[in-house]
């Protein structure tokens, strides 16, 4: 169906304040990816909401005349999913950006999407709370964009993810209507349809405020950064650390490429640079507790092939060795013209024996591979490094991607652990999953969004995106087995 985009934007300019319409070219620039840069395309047409109000009526106007709709948030995900594919209207949370209340003695807050995940934190961090989740965009990323992969971060290992931290959400339906989902405990007695919009990409409506559960501040905090001569043995460490029963709040891994370009950074080499490989461990609880798992883990890392074990108690120090690993990106992007980050997930007892496969693929498609990532989880973060300029660079780069997902797989893991699977993994989605569970994800989405405006052509692999999957869909229906319309296209 064609769509009248001039008379679209005279609507909405009647909805909506004249500043929350964005239609000039140049101004539209912004928002033809999102940290997936690899794929840019164009939206005809944006809106910037300041009030659930306000997100309704857009997503009425949309679904009155039939008009596909993409939510974004502070536009920092990397798996394209908030990329405009084909023509549709982009809902641009980032000027919803309100703390509507704080609940210190049910340990909660609420907020609106466009919220940045740190100003959490920040906003209770005199009483002595903070929010757990924390990506390492989280200076940038919002909180609606976290609901919508079910972001995780450094602390995730112990803590969990987003999903473990939203009590309740108001949202937009694709029909434009305002529901609630969850409430104000952590456990409520009905269907849990907020834990299925969590994570659901913005395929499911849009999420308006988020109400989230705060923790109290550990009593004790300590960091520990153990060098290697091998990732093997840094895999070793995170793989006997785990399995004594130490507890980290997290436990982040970084190579030499890696620790090379973050020493570059900053200027200074707060990581050895001699150094394969460097684990970051965080261990936090009641003074004790912490005393008897810093001797713990520090031995384990000697045990595993440390070289040095550095522990830095005060808060000071701490933040600087965090830094590095939080900036490890950027310092890759400055000293590398671009990169594709990959987000796959194995079991730790893989760790060592995946690394070493993407080290191999690395050199086998004479692509650099960084790899920068949440070890206590075995959530994976590597980067290939390229230049655009190389002629039919992007295509190995892809290819390498897959592979290095198809890994994951072998290895019993997953294609994702926090970044989503956008547009950008859709296609191995159906290496995880056989048709039967794809139709049934798809009859969930088809429930709640009958028409398919939100988000449309993004999660699930079809024959107008996927080449493989359409010759699966060939090879089933030759076999004679009948698929529902919803596991073939959407």
């Amino acid at each position: 169906m064609s769509i009248d985009w001039p008379d679209l934007e005279r609507q909405l300019r009647q909805l909506l304040p004249a500043r929350a319409v964005v239609s000039a070219p140049q101004e539209l620039l912004a928002y033809d990816c999102d940290g997936l840069t690899m794929h840019r395309r164009q939206p005809p047409l944006v809106v910037l909401p300041e009030s659930t109000e306000q997100v309704a009526a857009a997503v009425r106007l949309c679904h009155q005349r039939g008009v596909p709709f993409i939510a974004r948030g502070s536009g920092t995900g990397l798996s394209g999913g908030a990329l405009a594919e084909r023509d549709a209207l982009v809902i641009a949370t980032s000027r919803m950006r309100r703390v509507l209340a704080i609940d210190l003695e049910n340990h909660r807050i609420t907020v609106e999407p466009g919220v940045i995940n740190s100003w959490v934190s920040r906003a209770v961090a005199g009483d002595g709370f903070y929010y757990a989740p924390d990506p390492s965009s989280q200076v940038a990323c919002s909180i609606g964009g976290n609901v919508a992969e079910n972001s995780g971060g450094v602390h995730c290992l112990k803590y969990g993810v987003t999903n473990n931290h939203v009590l309740g959400l108001e949202v937009v339906m694709p029909d434009g209507s305002v529901v609630q989902l969850g409430g104000s405990l952590a456990e409520m007695p009905e269907l849990d349809l907020r834990g299925v919009f969590i994570g659901s990409e913005g395929t499911l409506g849009i999420a308006t405020a988020v109400t989230l559960g705060l923790l109290r501040a550990p009593q004790s905090v300590a960091v520990l950064l153990a060098d290697f001569t091998a990732m093997e043995a840094a895999g070793e460490a995170v793989r006997l650390v785990t399995a004594a029963g130490v507890q980290p709040a997290g436990m982040e891994m970084m190579d030499r490429l890696t620790i090379e370009a973050v020493d570059d950074y900053y200027g200074v080499d707060e990581y050895p640079r001699d150094a394969s490989a460097v684990l970051l461990i965080e261990l936090d609880g009641q003074e004790r507790e912490v005393d008897v798992a810093i001797q713990l883990a520090s031995q384990l890392c000697r045990q595993a092939g440390a070289r040095t074990v550095r522990i830095a108690r005060e808060e000071a120090e701490r933040a600087l060795l965090w830094k590095g690993r939080k900036s490890a990106i950027s310092a890759l992007g400055r000293r590398f013209p671009s990169y594709y980050l990959q987000d796959g997930v194995v079991p730790r007892s893989a760790l060592p024996a995946v690394l070493a496969q993407i080290e191999g693929l690395s050199q086998s498609h004479g692509l650099p591979v960084a790899n920068v990532f949440h070890a206590g989880d075995g959530n994976l973060h590597p980067l290939i490094l390229y230049s655009p300029k190389e002629p039919g660079v992007e295509a190995r780069v892809q290819q390498l991607g897959g592979e290095i997902m198809r890994l994951c797989i072998e290895a019993g893991g997953s294609i994702s652990g926090e970044h989503g699977v956008g547009s950008d993994k859709r296609c191995y989605m159906d290496w995880m999953y056989g048709p039967d569970d794809l139709a049934t994800m798809q009859l969930v989405r088809r429930a709640l969004d009958p028409d398919g405006l939100a988000n449309p052509g993004k999660l699930f692999p079809t024959p107008r995106t996927c080449a493989e999957s359409a010759r699966r869909v060939a090879v089933i229906r030759a076999e004679g087995v009948a698929l529902p319309a919803e596991a073939v296209v959407f």
